[in-house]
């Protein structure tokens, strides 16, 4: 479990949920939850709330056990379109609250996050929301937000993978007390998976280079979450904790990334998404 800034704790291993939709994604996130994943990740622009709502409700497990997260949108960056986003997201996922709700891209060029960032205040003190925090946002987004809010997110959910280790953001965010999670922790199941290094680090520990990756982003103190529609796949992903990858092995790891290793280019200096 991590201990966010806010007070609140969290799973240290989550569950993606992009492109899980329907009654296939419904049956792909029970199979999580039974797996013994205690964090799903959705968003609003996945436009699958209502088929992780579903699959919490069929899952049989409490609501209180699960740590949901979702997302805020860029075309709802303003501050009343933003709560009303939130209890729209609420609604279709028939919870309650979210655990963790986040703002999806800074869309830099807008100019509208510190305004969304302040909905989102107001909303964890309506009780709609346990936590807050961000995604793909930049050391100079968070600084914004501190200099305009005083309150720093709990969360900033980054692309992280051996080929985009983001050093640089993770020390920010663990400098100002941000934990950091990882979206597309096996880098989108590219070409990181047939890396011969990794696939020698794998014969060398006795484990998949998929496992190795997450185990090396588990020892960068940063939270994955992994998507798979497999139950097998979805086992083997939890399947992290019973080894230690040495000191000399994450240096090699880290040695991997390079400075263009974004999968698509996306780069929350210019990228906008709504």
């Amino acid at each position: 479990m991590y201990k966010l800034n806010d007070g609140q704790q969290i799973p240290d291993f989550g569950f993606g949920t992009y492109k899980l939709n329907g009654r296939t994604g419904v049956q792909s996130i029970v199979s999580a939850i039974n797996n013994g994943y205690k964090m799903i990740d959705t968003a609003y622009n996945y436009e699958n709330e209502g088929t992780v709502g579903r699959a919490i409700s069929e899952s049989g497990i409490d609501r209180d056990k699960l740590t949901v997260t979702s997302k805020l949108p860029g075309r709802y960056y303003a501050y009343d379109d933003a709560i009303t986003a939130l209890q729209e997201s609420l609604y279709r996922a028939h919870l309650n609250y979210f655990d963790l709700y986040l703002i999806h891209w800074p869309n830099p060029k807008r100019g509208m996050y510190v305004e969304a960032w302040q909905a989102l205040i107001d909303a964890q003190k309506f009780g709609l929301v346990k936590s807050i925090g961000v995604c793909n946002f930049l050391p100079e987004h968070l600084e914004k937000l501190k200099k305009e809010t005083g309150i720093l997110p709990a969360i900033n959910q980054i692309e992280l993978h051996p080929y985009f280790n983001q050093k640089e953001m993770r020390d920010f965010d663990h400098d100002n007390g941000i934990v950091t999670m990882d979206w597309s922790p096996l880098g989108r199941a590219s070409s990181v998976l047939e890396d011969p290094m990794l696939i020698a680090l794998g014969e060398k520990y006795h484990k998949s280079v998929g496992q190795i990756i997450l185990r090396w982003e588990h020892q960068l103190d940063t939270i994955p979450i992994p998507k798979s529609a497999s139950p097998v796949r979805q086992r083997e992903n939890m399947n992290i904790f019973d080894f230690e990858i040495s000191n000399d092995d994450m240096e090699k790891i880290n040695s991997l990334t390079k400075p263009d290793g974004r999968n698509k280019n996306q780069d929350p200096a210019v990228y906008e998404e709504f």
